[in-house]
Formats: structure tokens, sequence, C-alpha cells
């Protein structure tokens, strides 16, 4: 089934959304005018509700805004149109060839791992190689949803093994942050508070570069020593569809030999 998602109960008018997110976006009206290419009179008018804008107008703006697709839906909402973008489940028959695409980038990155994450970090498909990172945690942080954020920052989950907590947290806590102010998403910034306001006496500052790296790196405490890794993170590129816009791939890479070694070995490579 698919459905159109839209949250109907916390509709406002459209002016006054149009405006929180160009304030969110911190773009000026004329900013915002010249890049939309309407004139700045428009624009103030449709704000403060002294006109109503055009279907075209509205998706326009939402596009030069950034605003994610399940919130360009309520504004088309609040302005009298109805939603264009679907949500449709990942299981059904029409996201096959999605499926398919994750898959086939998840298998071909073995014997490294990857990740599938909705937009709040619940797990959605992974690798064999990714069960490194869930080994030890509490069966509670693996229970459907599991959250990666969570599983990642948790005291007993991977942050009891990471060696460079501070650093690593610093930079979790801002790619939460960031996708906050960029989606404006309530369950999302309570997770980021959550996540934020765990314990820990190496929570609070992380070090400066040390001018060796390129990249912040996750290194992890084992048994067979201390492995290290950096990770990209991949999007489709046209999504018209709220669940594919909202997928990322996330695929681990070993920071050095050693790592590399541990993770063909563990495979039977």
């Amino acid at each position: 089934m698919t459905t159109m998602t839209t949250s109907l109960s916390d509709v406002r008018p459209v002016g006054e959304q149009l405006r929180a997110w160009r304030q969110r976006r911190r773009l000026s009206q004329l900013e915002l005018a010249s890049d939309a290419e309407v004139s700045t009179r428009h624009l103030s008018f449709v704000e403060t509700g002294r006109s109503a804008p055009s279907r075209e107008m509205v998706l326009r703006l939402a596009e030069h805004l950034e605003v994610p697709l399940r919130d360009r839906n309520l504004l088309l909402v609040s302005a009298g149109y109805a939603p264009v973008y679907a949500e449709t489940s990942i299981a059904e028959p029409r996201m096959d060839s999605v499926r398919a695409a994750l898959r086939q980038v998840l298998e071909g990155h073995e014997p490294y791992p990857a990740v599938v994450v909705d937009r709040f970090w619940n797990l959605i498909d992974a690798n064999a190689a990714a069960s490194f990172f869930m080994e030890g945690a509490p069966p509670e942080l693996l229970e459907p949803p599991l959250n990666v954020a969570r599983l990642s920052m948790h005291p007993d989950g991977m942050a009891r093994n990471i060696v460079n907590l501070g650093e690593w947290r610093a930079h979790m806590i801002d790619r939460l942050r960031r996708h906050v102010a960029l989606t404006a998403d309530a369950s999302l910034a309570q997770l980021y508070r959550e996540l934020r306001d765990y314990p820990g006496d190496d929570h609070d500052l992380a070090p400066p570069p040390s001018g060796g790296e390129v990249v912040v790196p996750l290194r992890m405490r084992t048994d067979d020593g201390e492995l290290s890794f950096f990770s990209t993170i991949a999007t489709f590129g046209t999504p018209v569809d709220i669940t594919v816009a909202e997928l990322a791939i996330e695929s681990f890479y070993p920071a050095d030999e050693r790592t590399s070694a541990f993770l063909r070995e563990r495979a039977g490579w």
C-alpha cells in the first residue's frame, strides 16, 4: 500500500511555515526571492498571508529552501493542495528495484561493514560484516527498530569499545544536530538530546585534529588489537518518494592494513 504522509493535526498557514523554513536556512526575503526568481513583494505577501501561493510556487520555494519531501506535502496541504509525494513501504513490490540496488551495494562492500538507515537512523538493512558492530551489545539495543546512532553511542553499546570516544561522539552529535536543523523533526531532536546527554567523563570535549588524519576515524578496541575505520554516506540522487529520499547508506572502510586484514580473515577471504 502506498500512503501520503502529512501531519494534518499540526498544519499552520503555509506562509508561516515558509517563513520558518527561510529563517531556518538563514536566508533573507531578498535572497530567497532572488534564488526562486520571484519578487520580494510577492514573497512577503505569501509569508504574511496576504497572497495565496500557487501549487507551483509552493513547490518552487520548497525546492530552494531544501525542504524535505514529507514537509513539502505539509506545505501543499496547508496551501489547499493535495500532497504529491508518496511514502511507500520498503517492503512493497514497487520498491523491488530499490531493495535490489541497496542489497547490491551492501553485498558489494563485503568484507567491510555497511548499513542502510532511515531518517531516524533506524536500521533498514545491513551486510554480514556489519554484525561486528553489534557484537556484545545488550538485547534491548538490538531490538527492532535497531537505532544505529543509539547503538554507537550508548554506554552499553559500541561506546564501551570506542577508543576515541570523545572525538567520535563529537562527530556524531554534530551530524545529528545538523540533521535536526535540516529537517526540523521533533523525534530527531529528541534523539539528539538523548544521545547528547549520555554520561561519560570523556564526552565533554573532543581533541583538536592532530594534523595527521584527513577524516574522523572510528577506533575500536578488540581482543585482537585496535581497529580503525572511516565511513562514507550515500543517498539516492533523484528521489520522488519519501521513503527513498530518507534512506542513507553508510559504508565503513578500513583505515589501516591491520583492520583490513582482520575483516578479510573474519569473512573467510
